[in-house]
């Protein structure tokens, strides 16, 4: 199963983002076929957060038109939302010490343990700290 990263959702989101077309046919892509795909919760927030901060984006998007095309993306039948199981502890901890991570990429490391207990094989981002995860193939198809 492949999970996608917060960016792909914000660069489907923003219209003026370079990489907008190429995220915007793979998020369709992926909520239209009949294979099942994942987004991790945290990524639900850190897009919200990302693309309605009006010191990030300007304008900013506005939160009733970034929930609206979510909700789009949500709707899709075959994805699946990723959250912590009781075993996340150990799966974290785990990870964190395989990949050394510490300070701001204990996100990542949040998102490559909710991928791996739901047995995501594969993550689709532009983040290239998600390298550091060996248990997951991280696949970019911005560059």
């Amino acid at each position: 199963m492949q999970a996608v990263d917060t960016n792909v959702l914000v660069y489907a989101e923003i219209r003026t983002s370079l990489y907008h077309e190429t995220a915007r046919e793979l998020l369709t892509g992926l909520a239209e076929r009949p294979v099942r795909w994942a987004i991790p919760w945290p990524c639900v927030y850190e897009f919200l957060r990302v693309v309605t901060h009006p010191r990030v984006f300007h304008p900013p998007v506005p939160q009733e038109v970034a929930l609206r095309d979510l909700q789009r993306i949500l709707d899709s039948p075959s994805l699946v939302m990723l959250q912590e199981t009781p075993g996340h502890a150990s799966i974290m901890a785990r990870i964190l010490k395989e990949s050394g991570a510490t300070g701001n990429l204990i996100h990542d490391a949040h998102i490559a343990a909710l991928c791996l207990e739901h047995g995501v094989t594969e993550i689709v981002t532009g983040d290239r700290d998600f390298a550091r995860f060996p248990s997951l193939v991280v696949r970019n198809p911005f560059g």
